[in-house]
């Protein structure tokens, strides 16, 4: 793994990302590897370099991480509802 504090958005101009969204892009790097860029025209672009494997390892956490971001946002709107119901 591979961590860059500030990477030339120019690197990544002629590379077509393999997936992306507004704020964030994956790019294949060669040899097994991928970059994640935090893409953002307001700030100097991060990006993290990870393995295969390693991208795996971590979209593991971020699906643990998720579900339980949901099931707190599921609970503080259930009690929400709760709230306004009475």
């Amino acid at each position: 793994m591979k961590l860059v504090e500030t990477t030339d958005p120019e690197a990544f101009s002629s590379q077509r990302p393999i997936a992306e969204s507004s704020e964030f892009a994956i790019y294949a790097a060669g040899n097994d590897t991928y970059t994640l860029v935090h893409r953002h025209k307001a700030v100097a672009w991060q990006a993290i370099t990870l393995s295969g494997d390693g991208l795996f390892r971590v979209s593991e956490l971020l699906v643990g991480a998720t579900r339980a971001l949901y099931r707190d946002i599921a609970l503080d709107l259930s009690n929400q509802r709760r709230l306004d119901i009475k």
